[in-house]
């Protein structure tokens, strides 16, 4: 999914963040500019903290600058079946290539344990190039000081350390905080530049043909990957990048995958919406599962499993809201002192929402339990008991009031979509006791406060002046939530609320292909963009109520929202396009996924 296009230069030091695109190795991630500058990596994991951050920080965040000095136009795209990084520049005189990758962790003992590789290749011409390593550790807190091992610049700060290592790409400049060199590719010549880093284990200084198999080897295994994965539907480009993404939002040393590969952006520039969503959220669990079996991801679909029910046993029966990465119930949210991209402030690091209530949860974790089953037949005892007490403390606590999916920062409501999820809870927790895989012994219970949460919902929760399920109790406002109860089937696929809610939601909260999540206040102040998972479930809940036509024409637009390398972030300004919110967001790619397999598998609606 390639595209020409003429440097824009930045405002501010920023680019748009749709010029982004990311690559990573499983334990961390890193954004890389279309002009060629890495603008955030965090070492050694995707939690932990940066080395570079310019991205929210251009004076004082750290980045790895790598541009001809000339005019030029670029044109992107990811090596088919892989996280490997092309990027050609054409300029008056010559074109070059980059090709950029956080290489796949190695075999041999002595290889770094992490490491951003950068190959440079002449194609035509002659183009004069420059590139400065300038890390700032800790979140742009501790500007780095370069001192030469075996002639190589090494950083560290604390228990943090990074190299620089070029062959080719001329003779580097050492300064206190910054290495940096010019270089004149001519066709047929090639450069090579690569960071290794470590976290509290020696620094390890690879050769240059180390680096050039491990980047082989990190393309091949992308390749076999994605060459693995069984779709063959509709949308398979978007949907084999989407499963790209996903595979490189997983968090290999645990099996979780992270809501997004960054913090603090925006979801409007200069707004206080800006979050960290290097997490795991228990309220994407569901979707993650299910898309990884039907992609034939088996392996990530049993580590998640497990990951997530030993992260959820730890605060049993209650369920946090988000779980770190390792799994840990912790999140403490602070605020960093960065500049924020344009300007956006606060940035945070940290997630307050982790101590907030949201019933939500609890459909989404029985949902994935169910699907679980379905797949592997069974579940071991003490999961299965753990499953049964879940389903008691939804029939206690479902009706309180909650913070909702949104994870809204106003006083606690009575909304709808989490009433729906604690309806799905018991409803899947009743479908596991009758197949005898978890304990009978409260079904009734469960039976009785099912029809109770049912009751409710129809009686408090629907508008007959909208025709329509409305945000929250005795409320007039629309929540795009609430198509997840046609996704999740909620009452039956017949269900002539949840038509007329597609309806109403289509016509009160879409605009174009865009998608908003609510209407009505939430306790913070500015506006935010469209929500692109909101714009997926829309095609996805019209397919399933039978208008494949209307769900396929939404489909076409939406994926053509996509950047010029497939990627989506969480939200989208419907006035310019610009990308808004962490990026790439896992939910985007998880919902593009969906919807693609619901409207290929759908059944149009017959005519009357």
């Amino acid at each position: 999914m390639a595209a020409d296009r003429r440097r824009a230069g930045r405002t501010g030091g920023h680019v748009p963040l749709r010029d982004y695109a990311v690559i990573g190795d499983g334990r961390t991630a890193a954004l890389v500019a279309a002009d060629g500058s890495v603008d955030w990596l965090t070492i050694p994991y995707l939690d932990s903290p940066s080395v570079f951050a310019a991205v929210l920080d251009p004076r004082d965040g750290g980045c790895f600058q790598l541009e001809p000095t000339l005019s030029y136009t670029v044109e992107r795209r990811y090596l088919p079946g892989t996280n490997l990084l092309e990027t050609t520049y054409r300029t008056a005189h010559g074109a070059v290539r980059l090709t950029d990758a956080l290489t796949l962790p190695d075999s041999p003992p002595l290889a770094p344990g992490g490491e951003l590789v950068r190959r440079l290749e002449g194609l035509a011409g002659s183009v004069p190039m420059h590139w400065s390593v300038r890390p700032r550790f800790d979140y742009g807190r501790h500007p780095a000081r370069f001192s030469l091992r075996a002639g190589v610049p090494v950083a560290a700060h604390g228990r943090n350390a990074l190299a620089v290592s070029s062959w080719g790409a001329g003779p580097p400049i050492v300064s206190d905080d910054a290495v940096s060199a010019d270089v004149t590719l001519s066709s047929g010549e090639s450069a090579l530049i690569a960071v290794p880093f470590a976290h509290q284990e020696p620094l390890v200084l690879p050769a240059r043909s180390d680096c050039e198999q491990r980047l082989v080897r990190t393309r091949d295994r992308w390749r076999s990957w994605a060459g693995a994965r069984t779709y063959e539907g509709r949308w398979r480009e978007a949907v084999q990048r989407s499963a790209l993404v996903l595979k490189l939002l997983v968090f290999a040393p645990s099996g979780a995958i992270a809501a997004a590969a960054t913090t603090s952006l925006p979801e409007w520039p200069g707004g206080e919406r800006n979050w960290d969503y290097r997490y795991s959220w228990v309220r994407d669990s569901a979707f993650t599962l299910q898309v990884f079996l039907h992609l034939d991801c088996l392996a990530e679909a049993h580590a998640y499993f497990w990951w997530l029910m030993q992260a959820s046993q730890l605060t049993h029966p209650r369920l946090r809201v988000l779980y770190r990465l390792d799994g840990g119930p912790h999140a403490r949210e602070r605020v960093l002192p960065l500049s924020g991209y344009l300007d956006s402030r606060p940035v945070r690091v940290g997630n307050a929402a982790v101590d907030q209530v949201q019933l939500d949860t609890y459909g989404e974790l029985l949902q994935t339990a169910w699907l679980y089953a379905k797949d592997a037949a069974t579940l071991d005892r003490d999961l299965a008991r753990r499953l049964a007490e879940i389903a008691d403390f939804v029939c206690a606590a479902w009706r309180r009031p909650d913070s909702g999916i949104w994870e809204v920062r106003s006083a606690p409501a009575h909304f709808t979509q989490s009433k729906m999820m604690c309806w799905l809870a018991l409803d899947r927790a009743l479908d596991l006791a009758e197949h005898g895989i978890i304990p009978a012994r409260h079904a009734a219970r469960w039976r009785q406060e099912r029809a109770a949460a049912r009751t409710f919902i129809e009686t408090r929760c629907f508008s007959a002046r909208l025709g329509s399920y409305t945000r929250a109790a005795g409320s007039e406002d629309l929540d795009a939530a609430v198509l997840l109860g046609v996704l999740y089937d909620y009452g039956g696929p017949d269900n002539p609320r949840l038509r007329g809610t597609v309806d109403a939601i289509s016509a009160g909260l879409r605009h174009g292909p865009y998608v908003a999540r609510y209407s009505g206040e939430d306790g913070l102040a500015g506006p935010e963009g469209a929500f692109l998972a909101c714009s997926f479930w829309l095609a996805e809940a019209v397919a399933r109520t039978g208008r494949v036509e209307e769900a396929t024409e939404l489909m076409n637009e939406l994926v053509d929202l996509a950047n010029d390398v497939g990627l989506y972030s969480e939200e989208t300004d419907p006035a310019t396009g610009a990308f808004l919110g962490n990026l790439p967001q896992a939910l985007s790619h998880l919902a593009l996924i969906r919807a693609a397999l619901a409207i290929s598998t759908a059944t149009p609606e017959a005519s009357p």
